[in-house]
């Protein structure tokens, strides 16, 4: 039996990763900003899954917040920030959120966590698109999406044999984010080769394959329905 940490999986992509695991027999650790919130998604997935409170922003309580999980054989970091911040009014603190989430506080997780690693473990980390395609106002994502190639090819070397990569999707028709955006959707379903958007299961297949397969290392992994 396997064990995964799935960090930030309260709703959208991360759920639907942590019930796939929990599906497959392992044991599931998932977590969200709320004690309550995570423990009420973990009641909800079938298997053994349970729930714990970890804030991203705040990476120096990142320890004690996993001081119950022992050896883990998975480990994917979801959580985010979503931040439009344009240069007209750029919000420093917001920015500043943004930035400790995605590079410090995904570094910090495994950080905390490399010694409990069993030896064919691996680690997931979560970008976007925008490291490629920016937009007005995607300034510091557009920036943290693209460092967490640079933290996937220092990982993968400091980790190893702990293999590590990232995942940068696409526009998630399902997902619960982009449930009122139609025109962003549409737009977006425009932009790829093959003609519609990607569901979280095409993500979380795309998880598991970067997860699981024994081969898959430092690799920053696109899956966006051949945008152009």
């Amino acid at each position: 039996m396997k064990s995964i940490v799935v960090i930030g999986a309260t709703q959208g992509t991360g759920r639907e990763l942590a019930a796939e695991y929990a599906r497959r027999g392992a044991r599931v650790v998932i977590t969200g900003r709320s004690a309550e919130r995570a423990e009420e998604v973990a009641a909800g997935i079938d298997g053994d899954v349970t729930g714990l409170a970890l804030d991203l922003t705040r990476p120096a309580e990142i320890g004690d917040a996993l001081k119950s999980v022992e050896s883990v054989d998975r480990v994917a970091v979801v959580g985010m920030v979503r931040d439009v911040n344009t240069l007209a009014d750029y919000d420093v603190a917001r920015a500043v959120e943004l930035s400790t989430t995605k590079v410090v506080g995904y570094t910090t997780v495994a950080a905390v966590l490399r010694e409990r690693m069993t030896p064919d473990a691996s680690v997931l980390l979560f970008g976007g698109l925008a490291k490629d395609y920016p937009y007005p106002g995607s300034t510091t994502l557009t920036a943290v999406n693209a460092a967490l190639v640079g933290v996937v090819r220092t990982l993968s070397v400091e980790l190893a044999p702990v293999r590590v990569n990232s995942i940068h999707p696409g526009g998630i028709e399902d997902s619960p984010f982009w449930q009122d955006k139609p025109e962003a959707l549409e737009f977006g379903r425009k932009q790829t080769l093959t003609g519609r958007l990607g569901t979280m299961r095409d993500i979380v297949d795309g998880c598991v394959f970067l997860l699981e397969n024994p081969f898959a290392t430092g690799i920053n992994l696109s899956l966006d329905g051949g945008r152009h």
